[in-house]
């Protein structure tokens, strides 16, 4: 490897290459293109400004693969994480289009989590204090021979938190129905509070819309056990959305109490499985405030840093698994590959068809979106997408290397061909070092 990276530092072409590296923030699995652009003024059919890709290094242009994955891209996530950033904090904060005054609209900090599935490895503290994991005075075996305490007190980076006690005695199979259900009991809850909203304020749900709008932005998290749950800010403003105030009555303990009713009343049945899925007993509610410890900066902040990851985290895969693959000579806990191997069981059967279980078993089930939001929240993914590329031409125009006319006024022709993706270990190294950022 070290002669390649030499090599790449001779290549006469190396100062145009790590410009471009550098265009695309050091990404480790930039997209590679082929091709050309004209732009010619259809009144005279004279070519005003080209460009293609024969000048570039090797003829290939290399752009950002703009995956959310921290796992895959470091450098595309943390774009990813900044652009999640500013649409949670524009929506407690103002800014980017969202008034200031949506700060005095009542807001909440929700987590919503998973049922149990049986005792796992946890970690405990109390005042500060670190406390043991599971104890249990005369706590006896469990059918399977295995004890059900644990005296342990954990630290943070102990392979074994979130394991099961006893794997044998672990539902697997609830714990990845749960998760492949969890963005369905999540729109039910949505719906079940506004209900609940409604019928508190004496309305009913379409008067409701005349005088109130609920607004959410959640994003899902994988606990260590391997299921997921969703932190979520949920806010309220006038009809209108943001621009508007709501109604004097329509306050944050009013909205407490629906998160409360909702996360109690709605379940999700599965066909071939007798219990109804719901909701876990833990359930966190606390307003956002301006001063104190959970501030716009700090909601947003935490809901970023989850929004950049996925089930890698809880000792998986990310990328897909075939079912021809051998399960046992994969690189991953023990605990995730009991869970991937009821996915690939439980997607077999007709009846569990719908839920897509092998296509989704690398992430436990788990289908939905990570990050999402109501549309009038905040501002959109596609309007910072926008603006950053508005900044990124008129920098190109200031720079020369675009030529300064109206779009609306010249014809352009533009060819492109995919010719592959990604870097060597030794270009990546390079990258990161271009960039800033960690190999």
């Amino acid at each position: 490897m070290a002669a390649e990276i030499i090599a790449r530092l001779r290549d006469p072409q190396f100062g145009r290459w790590a410009g471009q590296i550098r265009r695309t923030g050091g990404c480790r699995q930039p997209i590679h293109m082929r091709g050309h652009v004209l732009y010619i003024d259809p009144a005279t059919g004279k070519r005003i400004h080209s460009y293609t890709t024969a000048t570039e290094p090797y003829g290939t242009l290399r752009l950002p693969c703009k995956t959310r994955r921290a796992s895959r891209c470091p450098s595309c996530a943390e774009t990813y994480r900044a652009d999640t950033y500013q649409l949670i904090r524009a929506g407690l904060a103002g800014g980017k289009g969202v008034p200031t005054s949506v700060t005095t609209h009542p807001a909440l900090f929700v987590t919503l989590t998973a049922p149990s599935f049986g005792s796992v490895h946890t970690r405990r503290q109390r005042h500060g204090k670190l406390l043991p994991c599971r104890p249990r005075r005369n706590a006896q075996s469990c059918p399977h021979g295995r004890s059900t305490t644990c005296s342990t007190r954990h630290s943070i980076n102990d392979p074994r938190l979130g394991e099961p006690l006893c794997p044998d005695c672990y539902n697997y199979s609830a714990a990845v129905l749960f998760n492949a259900i969890a963005p369905e009991l999540w729109r039910r809850f949505t719906e079940a509070l506004r209900r609940r909203f409604a019928k508190t304020a004496g309305l009913t749900l379409r008067e409701l819309r005349d005088h109130v709008r609920i607004s959410f932005a959640k994003v899902a998290e994988y606990q260590r056990r391997g299921v997921v749950h969703f932190h979520a800010v949920i806010r309220l403003d006038g009809p209108d959305g943001p621009t508007t105030p709501p109604p004097p009555w329509a306050t944050a303990d009013a909205l407490a109490d629906a998160v409360q009713h909702a996360a109690g009343a709605v379940s999700v049945i599965i066909p071939t499985v007798v219990r109804p899925f719901r909701w876990g007993r833990q359930l966190d509610i606390r307003p956002i405030t301006t001063t104190g410890d959970l501030t716009e900066q700090a909601v947003a902040s935490y809901i970023a840093k989850y929004a950049t990851k996925a089930s890698e985290c809880v000792g998986t895969l990310d990328r897909r698994i075939s079912p021809a693959e051998d399960l046992t000579a994969l690189p991953i806990r023990n605990h995730a590959r009991r869970l991937i191997a009821e996915c690939m069981r439980l997607g077999q059967l007709d009846d569990l068809a719908d839920l897509r279980l092998i296509q989704w078993a690398h992430m436990l089930g788990f289908r939905g979106h990570f990050a999402t939001k109501s549309r009038a929240y905040s501002l959109t993914r596609k309007d910072l997408h926008t603006q950053r590329i508005d900044h990124e031409r008129a920098e190109a125009i200031t720079t020369g290397r675009l030529p300064l006319f109206d779009h609306d006024t010249v014809l352009v022709i533009s060819h492109w061909v995919y010719v592959g993706k990604g870097l060597s270990r030794a270009d990546q190294i390079i990258a990161a070092a271009l960039s800033g950022g960690s190999g």
